[in-house]
Order: structure tokens, then sequence, then C-alpha cells
């Protein structure tokens, strides 16, 4: 195309040229630089290659990868990979060992003799001899009320029998006096009887004479004042019987009333001593109320709980939100410590007296009690579905205290002869669930999880229970064992841990 002011293309097209210019025979000179112009800064330098941008790019998804490779790996192995549960392997409790072999059951420790000390009479406390943990003997004083008004009455009563013995001495006294007036008026009446029966044989006599004279004088043969000498002299006589018979008679009363003074003495002197007893008898109910307020131990035995203070009332009759305490202090005699047990009535059959058990306590999982069972209960709990079993320790230590908690294996075998364990030979085994279990080979094992990968361990089984088998052999404590493996887990497969 051409046209005025427009320069005509050559031949070649390279440069455009001017109209009326004169005709150019170097073309290099009109060719059109088209490289951009370099800045004046950027002088110099050598131009950016393409390697620094996908040395970057690599970097980024390096970093990408590395830090999701984890995730997407957890992922695809979550989709493709089979979960199992895992069970960490442990030395079990003694207990739960014991209880694969036999019945068990939990419980506490009791004492069969326990009381709470009070006072048989209301006070105040001024003494107490002792607190928590105290070990006393059988008549020990633990504490002491408040007994001045006890103690002057027992003083009272002292004097009372004092004065009712003294008393019964002037009475007694007395009755010996009496006793010796008797014996002296006795006398005075056998005198008396002996003068009385003397005057009465004279009289007989002067009888006899006077008949001789009157037959004389009858004859002739005899003077009249002779016969008158012995009728006067039979006249006398019979005067002196009459007066012997009278002393004999008044002796004989006085010995009457004697012997009444007698009585009245004696009597006195009974009544005197019934006093004194009466005043003993005070005296003793006296001392028996001042001992009342004495709070004594009744057995051997150890303080578990102080129940008041000094300056505190107690009263035996204390009755629930009254002022007053019903007891001093609670004590138990240790010796008699035995286990309380609630067996399910379903596991009672078991259960026999007389059986050996192993007590196993909360408190020392590492120890071995050995024990026999005491007593069952002949009725059984309605809510708790259970009868309770008291088990007697056959070994003790100072580790018992009362209302700890244990757990008691029953034995269904005797232990006749067997040598009793020391609680330190009770040796821990490995139980395991016995869903772990599975069958290979006609051996008995187990799938042991090493990092992501199970492998088959064969096992040395002992006796199973309650879902539980004792390992003998093929598993250590801290091993990871799979339980209740999918069917179709095999040794060597890759798992994943299901979340618990």
């Amino acid at each position: 195309m051409s046209g005025p002011g427009v320069a005509p293309r050559n031949a070649v097209g390279d440069a455009p040229r001017l109209a009326g210019a004169p005709p150019v025979s170097d073309l290099s000179a009109l060719k059109i630089d088209r490289k951009p112009t370099a800045a004046p800064a950027s002088r110099g330098r050598k131009p950016h290659g393409a390697w620094p941008l996908r040395i970057v790019v690599l970097l980024v998804l390096a970093a990408l990868g590395y830090l999701f490779h984890r995730p997407v790996m957890g992922f695809v192995d979550r989709l493709r990979l089979p979960k199992v549960a895992v069970a960490v392997v442990a030395l079990s409790h003694p207990a739960e060992v014991g209880a694969v072999q036999g019945t068990a059951a939990n419980g506490y420790i009791v004492a069969a003799r326990r009381a709470a000390l009070s006072a048989d009479t209301p006070g105040r406390i001024v003494e107490l001899n002792v607190t928590e943990g105290s070990k006393v003997k059988k008549g020990e004083v633990v504490a002491r009320l408040y007994a001045d008004e006890y103690a002057a009455a027992v003083a009272l009563a002292d004097a009372d029998v004092v004065a009712a013995r003294a008393d019964a001495a002037r009475a007694t006294a007395g009755v010996a006096s009496a006793r010796i007036e008797v014996l002296r008026r006795q006398r005075t009446q056998a005198a008396a009887g002996a003068g009385r029966d003397e005057a009465s044989a004279q009289a007989e006599l002067a009888r006899t004479r006077l008949e001789r004279a009157r037959r004389l004088f009858r004859d002739q043969l005899l003077a009249a004042a002779e016969f008158d000498a012995a009728e006067a002299e039979h006249t006398s006589r019979l005067a002196r019987v009459a007066s012997a018979d009278a002393l004999a008679k008044a002796a004989e009363a006085e010995v009457e009333d004697a012997s009444q003074q007698l009585a009245v003495a004696t009597a006195a002197s009974a009544a005197a001593q019934a006093r004194v007893t009466v005043a003993e008898a005070r005296a003793q109910q006296a001392k028996a109320t001042l001992t009342k307020t004495d709070v004594r131990a009744p057995f051997d035995g150890i303080v578990v709980l102080k129940d008041a203070e000094v300056g505190e009332v107690v009263s035996p009759n204390s009755q629930s939100g009254g002022s007053a305490r019903g007891s001093v202090c609670t004590m138990v005699d240790f010796a008699s410590l035995e286990v309380q047990a609630d067996v399910p009535e379903t596991s009672i059959a078991s259960v026999r007296v007389d059986a050996p058990a192993d007590i196993f306590l909360d408190a020392y999982p590492g120890k071995l009690y050995r024990g026999r069972v005491a007593r069952i209960w002949p009725t059984a709990d309605r809510q708790k579905a259970s009868i309770e079993v008291r088990i007697a320790f056959e070994q003790r230590d100072e580790d018992l205290r009362p209302n700890m908690g244990v757990r008691v294996v029953f034995r269904n075998e005797p232990r006749a002869g067997a040598a009793v364990a020391a609680p330190q030979q009770q040796r821990k085994q490995i139980l395991i669930d016995e869903r772990a279990l599975v069958e290979s080979a006609s051996t008995m094992g187990v799938f042991v999880l090493e990092r992501d990968t199970v492998r088959y361990q064969a096992l040395r089984l002992g006796e199973r229970r309650a879902g539980q088998v004792a390992v003998l052999e093929g598993l250590g404590p801290g091993q990871r064992i799979v339980v209740a493996p999918p069917a179709d887990l095999r040794d060597g497969t890759r798992v994943l841990v299901a979340d618990k």
C-alpha cells in the first residue's frame, strides 16, 4: 500500500523508507532494535533463569508432603487396616489371681468385741487418760467423773457403819449382862428351893414327933409340957416351910424377869446387828456409786475413737439432741478382728463353715492373710441379694485396722496339713482377658502388638474363671496384646489400634 506521506517498504521489508529520501545501500543501518533498553541500575547484572523458581516450588511441595504425609497415610490406614482393641499386660492383684481359683467377695475388717465406754451414772468429766490409739488393759481407768458428792456420801455411810457397830456392841454387852443376871437369879432360885426342901423335911420330922408325942400323951406316958413343945415345934416348922416356899416362888419370879430382860437384850442386839448390816449395805452402795464415776476398760484393747473431752457431761441415758454425751470413748479388742463379707446369693453354695479363705487388704495388696469361715448368717439381705459371712484371721499383725476394705477369696479345697505361706511369699501372676486367646496349630496364644504389627505368641495357661485366665509362661509385664482379635487376623498383619 502506498500513498502520500507513507514511505514504501523495500523488497526486504526490514525498514521503511521515507518519501524523497535517497536510496540506501546499507540496510543494517536502518534495522530497528526491538530489545528493551536496560535501566541504568541493572546494567552489568546477569539475567535470572528458571531454576530458582523451580527449586522453590520443589521445596514447598516437599514441605507440604512432610507436613501432610502422616495425616494422609493415617487416613489411608484407617480405610484399609483392621482396627483392634489392645490391653497392656501387667502383674495382677493377688486377690484377682486368687479369684480365678475360688469364689471372691468384698468386705471390711470388723471387731467382734467393740465397746463404747460410758459411766453408769451421769457426771462431768474431770480426768481423761486416753486418746485415739491408746492401748489399755482390762480394769484400767480410762476417765473419771466429778465425784466429791459421792465421796462425801461414802464417808457418811462409813460413819453410820461405825455408829451402828457401836450400838451393836453395846447391845451385845447388854445381852451378856442380862444372861449373867439370869444365872445369878437362877442360883438364888436354886438356894430358895433347897431351903424350902429343908424346911419341908424339918416340918415332916416335927410332924412325926408330934404324932408320937400325941400317942404317948394319950397313953399318959408323956407330960403335957412335952406334948405342947412337940406341937409348937411342928407349927414352927410348917411356918418355915411356908416362908421357904415363898422365897422359892420369889426367886422363880426373879429368874423369869431376868429371862425376859435377856430376851429384850437379845432382841436389841439383833436389831443393832441389823442396823450394822443396813449401814454396811449403804456404805457399799455409796462406794459402788463412787466407783461408777470411774470409767474402766472392760477388756484389753485399743481406743479407736474419743467421743468426749474434759469438762463435758456424759450420761448413759443420753438421747439424740441432748447436750450430754453418750460415751467417753470407743475401744476395740484387736485380738477379735475378723472380716465381714457380703457374698452374693448366687455364690453362697461354694462357701462353707471352717473352709479356708485368702484375705487381701486394699491398703496392702501384696500381703496375703490366711483365714477360715467362722460363721454364715442365717438370713439374707433382701436389698443386696447377699448373705453376710464372717471370716476369722489365722494370723494377725499391726497392719490390721477396723473398717479397712478387704477382698476375700474362698477356697473350696481344704488345706489340712498344708503349710501356711507367709504374706511376702504370695507371688503376683499375669491375668489376661479370656477373649484375647486364639488357637493356632493346636496351641493357645495371643497376638502381641509390636509397633503396628501383630505377632502370634504361644502361651502356657493356668486356671480360668470369670472371664480371666492365668498366664504361666509366654508374656511379660508391659507387653500389649490384642483383645478379641478379628477372625481373619494373621501373624505379621499391620493393624490400627482402636481408640478406647
